[in-house]
């Protein structure tokens, strides 16, 4: 069980950091970027990310961050592993607003920009780039602020399991070499016993 148990604390890490990086390079440089172009070519750049983010490797890593680490929590429940239980369920939280953060929040603007229509033919692009720009930019900071907790709590979850597996593959009567020294020391007699000399 130790090795699909570590599998899936990897692949939850693994899939939280990378969708971290995703909305943290939005956050420093894509929206940055775009925030110095005129309304209509931001317009026309976020309606073409938002079609072709929507790939496998995106979403693989955008569910995964749910469900990977779902896996890993259920995975890990019992009194063995309730340290890595906590981690996991912390992270688990966290991933899971920030999905509905994306859900509930990014992807309605990026719906309503869309149905925009060609930025050629919009009348008004300043009223749809304030409606857009200034919300998405914000649920995106939250979003990547989440992930990258999750991540963080992740990377724990990963080192408290690695600890614990170490401590249970250990055999029982296993005591440190000083500990062993001292012990037969002790069994030993040091001397001043009755010496019994051998049967004849």
């Amino acid at each position: 069980m130790f090795a699909p148990r570590m599998a899936a604390i990897v692949l939850a890490v693994l899939s939280t950091g990378l969708i971290a990086g995703v909305f943290y390079a939005y956050a420093i440089s894509v929206m940055p970027a775009l925030a110095r172009t005129g309304d209509r070519t931001l317009i026309e750049v976020m309606q073409k990310v938002n079609v072709v983010i929507i790939n496998p490797w995106f979403m693989l890593g955008f569910l995964g961050t749910v469900g990977f680490t779902a896996l890993a929590t259920v995975l890990s429940l019992g009194r063995d592993h309730r340290t890595t239980l906590v981690w996991l369920a912390i992270a688990l939280a966290l991933n899971v607003i920030a999905f509905a953060v994306t859900g509930a929040l990014n992807v309605p603007l990026n719906n309503a920009l869309d149905a925009a229509g060609d930025p050629a033919a919009i009348v008004d692009t300043a009223v749809v780039r304030a409606d857009y720009e200034a919300a998405w930019v914000r649920w995106n900071i939250l979003r990547a602020v989440l992930h990258t907790a999750a991540f963080l709590v992740l990377c724990g979850a990963l080192v408290a399991a690695g600890v614990q597996h170490g401590r249970s593959a250990a055999p029982t009567g296993d005591a440190p070499v000083w500990q062993r020294v001292s012990q037969q020391s002790v069994s030993q007699p040091t001397g001043g016993g009755v010496v019994v000399p051998p049967a004849r």
